[in-house]
């Protein structure tokens, strides 16, 4: 598989909405998000991203481009473990055109969305953004607190839990 370029995704969805003449909201997350965050080299070979719009048209639209894709309109149903609430209101703009609008995660809550799976890659990932943004201890536990709270009581929640514990002791981020 080839490596997918953030900038050639937008191009994309640009195409895409402007063809369609039709209102989408993206967040990207995963790879294509680390881009924004500052971390250029890392590759990707999907579009990862929740969705608001027309996810089917835009799923064929990127497959007939070549563009592996992993989409939904909820990512918090990614995993167990819900997203932060309110994390939809904490996202950056990245693009916006008549009708695309391209967001990333806040940088707390991506940690949260790196640390539900909490693969090597996704711990490398988070510490990256905690040290690139100076984040606190306090704000992944907050945002850590809020995920479980918003998740379907699960004994994966404990086990997430002892992971945040981990990647905060790992990442030795200050009080």
């Amino acid at each position: 598989m080839s490596q997918l370029d953030p900038r050639s995704v937008i191009e994309a969805l640009k195409t895409y909405a402007a063809q369609k003449k039709t209102p989408l909201r993206v967040i990207l997350v995963d790879g294509p998000a680390l881009h924004y965050y500052g971390m250029e080299n890392r590759s990707t070979i999907d579009m990862d991203a929740e969705i608001e719009g027309d996810m089917e048209g835009v799923f064929g639209f990127l497959k007939s481009r070549n563009i592996p894709s992993d989409l939904s309109e909820n990512i918090s149903g990614w995993s167990v473990v819900a997203m932060p609430e309110g994390y939809r209101d904490r996202v950056t703009q990245v693009f916006r055109s008549e009708y695309l609008e391209v967001n990333v995660l806040s940088p707390s809550d991506f940690v949260i969305s790196k640390l539900r799976r909490f693969s090597e890659e996704d711990i490398e990932d988070a510490l990256f953004v905690v040290n690139k943004y100076g984040l606190k201890k306090e704000e992944i536990a907050h945002s850590a607190k809020s995920a479980i709270e918003g998740s379907v009581k699960d004994t994966t929640l404990f086990l997430f839990q002892k992971n945040v514990d981990l990647f905060i002791k790992k990442c030795d981020v200050s009080d």
